[in-house]
């Protein structure tokens, strides 16, 4: 019973762990990255589709990303997402390919997205806490209603505590990378 619990308890803070990992590859750095475009919806035909489902997003040079839409009448809709985004790029169109110059980052720019990143690896860790508090309430209502003993208790405790402790660290070495590749110039 306590193993089902711990298990299911992994898997919830591995989600977390992905989650972040999703959020931080779409920070800019400075560098091309196809994940930068992974978030823009592109409406195409009064439908709305992910951009990576519309194009091919490739890195040809280190400060360039190439997105060569599947549909050549899909240019102006990409461009126009682009340009909707948070990315604050502009996009420029040759008739074929919509080539995405990424500028390099000021200092200051360095300095808030460092911030921003600190603050996403806190709500991973946060997320990770509350999955934790999950389930030490549940093994609580166990030995409660008499279905592991007091010593089962304590064991699963233990082992919750060693689970979140491995978890917080790779949220935080995640997070160290992430702010490390921010400031490399």
């Amino acid at each position: 019973m306590i193993r089902e619990l711990l298990k299911d308890t992994e898997d919830r803070m591995k989600g977390a762990v992905i989650s972040l990992e999703g959020d931080l590859a779409a920070f800019r750095t400075g560098r091309a990255n196809p994940h930068l475009v992974d978030r823009i919806m592109v409406e195409m035909y009064g439908v709305e589709m992910p951009l990576n489902q519309m194009a091919v997003v490739s890195v040809p040079e280190p400060q360039q990303i190439a997105i060569r839409p599947y549909d050549a009448q899909a240019m102006s809709a990409i461009e126009r997402a682009i340009l909707k985004s948070d990315l604050g790029i502009m996009p420029n169109n040759d008739g074929k390919i919509v080539r995405l110059n990424i500028p390099r980052l000021t200092e200051e720019r360095r300095r808030d997205l460092r911030k921003l990143v600190g603050r996403r690896v806190e709500e991973g860790k946060v997320a990770v806490r509350n999955v934790r508090r999950d389930t030490l309430s549940d093994l609580r209502d166990f030995e409660k209603e008499k279905l592991i003993t007091e010593d089962d208790l304590h064991r699963g405790i233990d082992e919750l505590q060693e689970l979140t402790n491995q978890y917080i660290k790779k949220i935080d070495e995640i997070g160290n990378e992430k702010e490390a590749e921010i400031m490399e110039v």
